[in-house]
């Protein structure tokens, strides 16, 4: 019995003499961000007393991945746990509001008390009244006085309810000063409160151990998922002799429930949440199945991967960088590339996107136009990039500015293996183009068993601008799958043929306000009683 006495005072005195967690909010230095994830820094001083203690950092992110939570301490300070949560006892936390602050809820709460007591006062004078109100009616054969107290009682009762009644005007007249004076410092609280920095619900709790009392710092490093990046560019270019500028920028968005005030970001073009397993081939067994279709650009050439001779050529390219370029540092590696950047950005978390600025680029370009008049009448201005892997370029959308005006938009694909990179800069209306097709020179024959096609097509292109100009034209004509379809090239516009592909392919060189015409016709030979779908 004694020793489960001794056992229960201990625990209660353990109970009472217990440390209370030691509060620290964490303040972010830095961020890498990511493509679906950000990896925050952040810095926690704490006073750390002789022996083992609970710290509750605050303000980290609302969601953690815990398994990259990282500590990092003095060599005095041991961490034995760290454990990541939303929900802390609320009673254990220190007021931490600035003096300012807490200056005006100090005042709130005394003119809250100056209000209570005239509320009471109030209360103290309108039941004496009313008390005066009941007991006025004394007159009379029944109350016992003569004329001469009647009067004297008449009087205090006039006097008096004066008096209180006065007393109580003045009294809602404090009260009504006492309410402007608290709707101001409501006022002032709230706009004071909108200045601080947005602090998250997410909290760490550590359990350290500590040989000597002292005042330390934690280093705290983790990933979180509410955050990310992308890129993506102003291209603009004054004419087609001169090069391309290239502003380099990301869109960061963030809403880790923290606001980023002046804090240096890295953005990264690495995804540190992807599998890192490496594929192991099995067998490939074959089987049966239902065809597929698939659409294709029937060139051999992409429309945004052509390659012809321009105006503006330069043996060699050459980077030119404006001053954004000096605060930015593109480190490139086996993975992946990152953009230290020097200038701390403020970014709250709003789940809004904020424009960084990351490279300025004067890109060394070689112009040409490019047209397919069989699917679009326009012709499109292309820009050829030599040599671009060195600048670092991801893929992401453009908005093109040629000749100070905004043309739309395009995209920026780096990951493809030419050696040049072609960005399409718009479409030039300047450069008239038609593709008609002739009626007498085209119809249909039935031979026999045998339905025989003539297509006959006239392109027409004219330039309308104040320059010479070179444009890479194509067109095509059908190929045949079927031994029972046969397809004969009539006239081929004196144009390169691609016999395999059936592309045609002209270099036209058109002078100021100059016309060029192209013909050409094939004809196609099947059974007559055979539909083609898509001719």
């Amino acid at each position: 019995m004694k020793k489960i006495l001794v056992f229960t005072l201990c625990y209660f005195s353990a109970i009472t003499f217990a440390q209370k967690p030691i509060f620290t909010s964490a303040k972010i230095k830095s961020a890498t961000i990511y493509s679906n994830s950000a990896e925050l820094n952040h810095t926690a001083p704490v006073t750390l007393p002789s022996g083992t203690s609970e710290i509750v950092i605050k303000n980290v992110a609302d969601y953690i991945n815990e398994n990259t939570i990282q500590i990092g301490a003095p060599a005095n300070v041991t961490v034995l746990s760290v454990q990541f949560t939303r929900n802390f006892i609320s009673e254990y936390e220190i007021d931490e509001s600035n003096p300012v602050i807490k200056k005006v809820r100090d005042s709130i709460v005394l003119i809250e008390k100056e209000m209570g007591k005239i509320a009471n006062e109030k209360v103290s004078y309108s039941k004496t009244i009313d008390l005066l109100d009941k007991n006025q009616n004394v007159a009379g054969q029944n109350s016992g006085l003569n004329v001469t107290e009647l009067i004297k009682l008449v009087d205090y009762y006039r006097t008096k309810r004066n008096e209180l009644s006065n007393l109580v005007d003045v009294l809602y007249e404090k009260e009504n000063k006492l309410k402007d004076k608290l709707t101001k410092l409501n006022s002032k609280l709230e706009l004071n409160t909108k200045k601080q920095e947005k602090t998250s619900q997410g909290k760490l709790v550590l359990q350290v151990m500590s040989n000597v009392a002292s005042s330390v710092n934690f280093d705290i490093n983790y990933i979180t998922a509410n955050a990310s990046w992308s890129p993506f560019y102003d291209l603009r270019a004054d004419n087609i002799n001169s090069p391309i500028n290239l502003m380099y920028k990301a869109k960061v968005i963030q809403n880790t429930g923290i606001d980023w005030k002046k804090v240096k970001l890295t953005l990264s073009s690495g995804n540190p949440n992807q599998n890192n397993t490496a594929p192991i081939l099995q067998a490939w067994f074959l089987r049966y199945g239902y065809p597929r279709t698939y659409g294709y650009d029937n060139s051999n050439t992409k429309l945004n991967t052509v390659v012809v001779s321009g105006y503006m050529k330069k043996d060699k390219a050459e980077l030119e960088e404006s001053s954004i370029s000096n605060y930015t540092t593109i480190n490139e590696n086996q993975l992946n590339v990152s953009f230290d950047i020097d200038i701390p950005y403020d970014i709250l978390s709003n789940g809004k996107a904020h424009s960084v600025a990351l490279k300025d680029l004067k890109l060394p370009a070689t112009y040409k136009y490019y047209a397919v008049p069989k699917v679009e009448k326009e012709a499109f201005l292309l820009a050829e990039i030599s040599e671009y892997s060195k600048f670092n370029l991801l893929p992401g959308e453009a908005n093109i500015i040629f000749e100070d005006m905004y043309v739309g938009k395009t995209m920026i694909n780096p990951n493809q293996t030419s050696d040049t990179l072609n960005l399409s800069m718009g479409r030039d209306k300047k450069i008239a183009i038609k593709r008609e097709k002739i009626a007498d020179k085209s119809g249909t024959k039935f031979l026999s068993g045998y339905k025989e096609q003539t297509f006959t097509y006239d392109i027409t292109v004219k330039n309308n601008k104040k320059e010479a100009i070179e444009l890479l034209l194509k067109d095509q004509y059908p190929i045949s799958t079927d031994k029972e379809i046969t397809i004969e090239l009539l006239d081929n516009g004196k144009a390169k043929v691609n016999t395999e592909t059936g592309i045609l392919t002209w270099d036209v060189k058109l002078g100021a306000g100059e016309t060029k015409k192209f013909r050409i016709s094939y004809k196609i030979k099947y059974p007559k009683d055979k539909f083609i779908d898509n001719l």
